[in-house]
């Protein structure tokens, strides 16, 4: 009896470490890239939840600057305390931009492990979409570093502007020349925008394609 007990212990453990390699076997390529690629998303809430708040200071910010516009130079004390309110507004665009960005920067440490998994795929037409992900994936980055200089700017500009209205002997001229200048910048900011969500774009179709290609279930 004792070494009939004795078999179906090591029965059971043999069958435990069948069950527990079986668990513990390693992912594909394919199924690191996903990994990665889906922990990429994840990185990147925190640049999503950026943009409402930012859209929201935008619209208050551009609400104090018209209040500004219509007051008169006897209304001085009130151009000051709109001024000032409006430059914290800015600095608290600035900050949610700063996450914005670093949420990026996140996304393209992850990402980079790409590259190490796609050499290792063995279908040329997988290899090849995970090339084109990193390129379109590459220009979507340095389209956010050119949108984060420009915004950068522009909100530094804004800042000036507000400074300025509160310079009671501030030369027209001066004031004009920064306006154009504010101007100039924001043309910039949107044509860096519309080509980040462009990019944006065609790296979540082409990633779903990827998906699709390599037999992988996804909830889209």
């Amino acid at each position: 009896m004792l070494l009939i007990g004795k078999s179906r212990i090591l029965i059971m453990i043999i069958a435990f470490l069948y069950i527990l390699s079986g668990c513990t076997q390693e992912k594909t390529p394919v199924e690191k890239i996903y990994d990665v690629l889906e922990k990429v998303a994840t990185v990147e809430k925190s640049f999503k939840e950026q943009q409402e708040p930012l859209v929201t200071l935008e619209k208050q910010e551009k609400e104090l600057y018209d209040q500004i516009i219509k007051q008169g130079m006897k209304e001085y004390d009130q151009i000051v305390k709109l001024s000032d309110q409006a430059i914290a507004l800015a600095d608290k665009r600035k900050q949610h931009l700063d996450k914005e960005t670093a949420s990026l920067n996140a996304s393209e440490q992850e990402f980079a492990k790409v590259s190490d998994l796609e050499d290792q795929l063995d279908d040329p037409t997988l290899k090849k979409m995970v090339n084109e992900l990193k390129s379109i994936m590459m220009k979507r980055y340095d389209a956010h570093r050119e949108l984060y200089k420009q915004y950068s700017d522009a909100i530094q500009y804004d800042k000036e502007l507000y400074q300025m209205f509160k310079n009671k002997n501030l030369p027209l001229e001066d004031l004009e020349a920064q306006i154009n200048k504010l101007n100039e910048t924001y043309k910039k900011v949107y044509t860096a925008n519309d080509q980040f969500n462009k990019y944006t774009e065609q790296y979540n179709e082409k990633k779903l394609l990827f998906y699709k290609k390599a037999g992988l279930k996804t909830e889209k």
